[in-house]
């Protein structure tokens, strides 16, 4: 079985990191630059940053910020928001990005995914889905959570990675900063749709929280989390111990 990842996931908006409860009451957190170097040397597996107003707002990412983070970290980093077109893709990645994340623009464009996977190949492109339940399916979201869509989460996701996502992270709109766990049936269902890694998204309060995903859905393949590392309440060291202790394999 490969390694599970641990994924701190910097929600950028302004210039600063963020975080709220269900996308909703955001309240500021720190630099980017300082919270990229603590990851970077606290055992972290990848690094995500997300600018979370990007989109909303139609426009471009802030380079800037991504180019200072990027020079910090020599983990794998994965970057979104506001990406709708090749060129955004492009002006990412010279920003220093591995890969790259695309939500809305994707809602927007289905195609955007495909034509990405093409140029800069499978592994570069992450689909994002931001979820909710409504009327017995999860209902995808778009603009950071802020518009719903008459699209089905297991459905895009299983038509993302037909079109060439190398992998899929899903973000549970009901379960975001409320520290009670993942969504773990949402999780199991798409997971079963596809056979691209899967990174779970959304309401990890502590370590046990990741011990009880990894073994309850197998077939994620990481745990992604912001509050519960941006103010210590976990360490990374810590859980991968942890996790290891529970026989789940990570990367020490």
């Amino acid at each position: 079985m490969l390694a599970k990842r641990i994924i701190p996931c910097l929600d950028v908006r302004d210039g600063r990191v963020v975080k709220g409860v269900n996308f909703e009451g955001l309240r500021d957190v720190s630099s980017p630059v300082d919270l990229a170097r603590y990851y970077n040397d606290s055992g972290a597996d990848e690094l995500v940053f997300y600018d979370i107003a990007a989109s909303a707002a139609g426009r471009k990412l802030f380079a800037d910020s991504l180019t200072e983070v990027a020079s910090q970290v020599f983990i794998p980093l994965t970057v979104g928001g506001g990406i709708n077109t090749l060129e955004d893709f492009d002006r990412v990645l010279k920003c220093g990005a591995d890969k790259v994340s695309v939500n809305s623009g994707a809602i927007a464009d289905p195609g955007l995914v495909g034509r990405a996977a093409k140029k800069y190949g499978d592994q570069c492109v992450v689909l994002s889905i931001d979820a909710k339940r409504e009327g017995g399916v999860y209902r995808v979201y778009s603009k950071g959570g802020r518009v719903p869509t008459d699209l089905d989460a297991v459905e895009w996701a299983r038509r993302g990675q037909e079109e060439g996502a190398g992998e899929i992270v899903l973000n549970s709109i009901d379960t975001d900063g409320v520290k009670d766990g993942f969504d773990l049936e949402m999780l199991s269902d798409v997971c079963a749709a596809v056979s691209v890694p899967v990174i779970a998204s959304g309401g990890a309060g502590c370590a046990e929280d990741f011990v009880k995903l990894f073994a309850s859905v197998p077939g994620v393949d990481a745990g992604l989390a912001a509050s519960i590392f941006h103010f210590r309440e976990v360490d990374i060291k810590d859980l991968k111990l942890r996790l290891k202790e529970a026989g789940i394999p990570v990367r020490l």
